[in-house]
């Protein structure tokens, strides 16, 4: 008896540039077991797509207007395969070498092309995923502090600019940036917030906070020399030795 033929593939193509995506259309038109969901032409629209339609793959572009595709696979990378798509340098290919992440070095054959589905249908099959936020640092060319940080609430994507949050707080599995007054959680780790943020202007204050110094009003210490940092707003976060240390380093 045959072997059952592989569940069709649901696919988005996610590219700037609309003669990227006809080539991948013409590419992929012939095989039968693909099935193109969405294109999109930036990556806001692509955050969408993973979040209403749920493709099984991205083909997804580096270097976009808006989002690139390190800040897309950073806000969808657990919710979908990924397969770049991109003109970038070398720097950036052994990242993804070395992350075991597939890539389409433009321009690519549809032999090539054949290949990638198949090291993704594999992936898929074992459930990996690739480590989205270690994977943008390690493949950024010039890599550097964040500008803004991004967080995704469903199809929606938050642009936070940096002088606008006042601390950031660990929260289980997740992180929340305060930021205007409201809340946003995030799917990171405190360390890797600590990590795209501006050393200059950010403080690790204690193990599940970090402080934008601009917030900062004054520290003070109660009757059992635990320190706080008063907010210009007057919230009060707790202050470690270590902490401590860091903080009057800066001040």
């Amino acid at each position: 008896m045959s072997d059952a033929p592989a569940p069709r593939l649901r696919v988005a193509l996610v590219d700037d540039e609309a003669l990227a995506r006809a080539v991948l259309r013409e590419y992929l038109a012939p095989m039968a077991d693909v099935e193109i969901i969405a294109e999109c032409a930036n990556g806001f629209e692509a955050v969408k797509v993973v979040s209403e339609a749920h493709p099984d793959l991205l083909f997804l572009d580096v270097q976009m207007p808006k989002l690139d595709g390190f800040e897309v696979l950073e806000l969808v990378g657990r919710d979908v395969a990924v397969v770049f798509v991109t003109a970038y340098d070398q720097y950036a290919l052994r990242a993804f070498d070395v992350h075991a992440v597939d890539y389409l070095l433009k321009p690519f054959s549809p032999e090539r092309l054949g290949e990638a589905l198949a090291r993704a249908r594999e992936r898929l099959q074992r459930g990996e995923r690739p480590p989205a936020h270690e994977l943008a640092v390690a493949a950024r060319p010039k890599p550097g502090q964040a500008g803004r940080i991004l967080v995704r609430d469903g199809s929606r994507v938050h642009v936070l600019p940096l002088d606008k949050i006042d601390y950031v707080q660990a929260q289980d599995d997740y992180v929340c940036f305060r930021c205007e007054g409201k809340d946003y959680l995030k799917d990171q780790t405190l360390a890797q917030s600590e990590a795209s943020l501006d050393p200059a202007r950010f403080v690790r204050i204690h193990r599940s906070y970090l402080l934008n110094l601009d917030r900062l009003a004054r520290v003070e210490t109660d009757e059992r020399e635990n320190r706080f940092a008063i907010l210009t707003d007057g919230r009060r976060l707790p202050v470690s030795r270590t902490g401590f240390t860091r903080l009057s380093a800066r001040l």
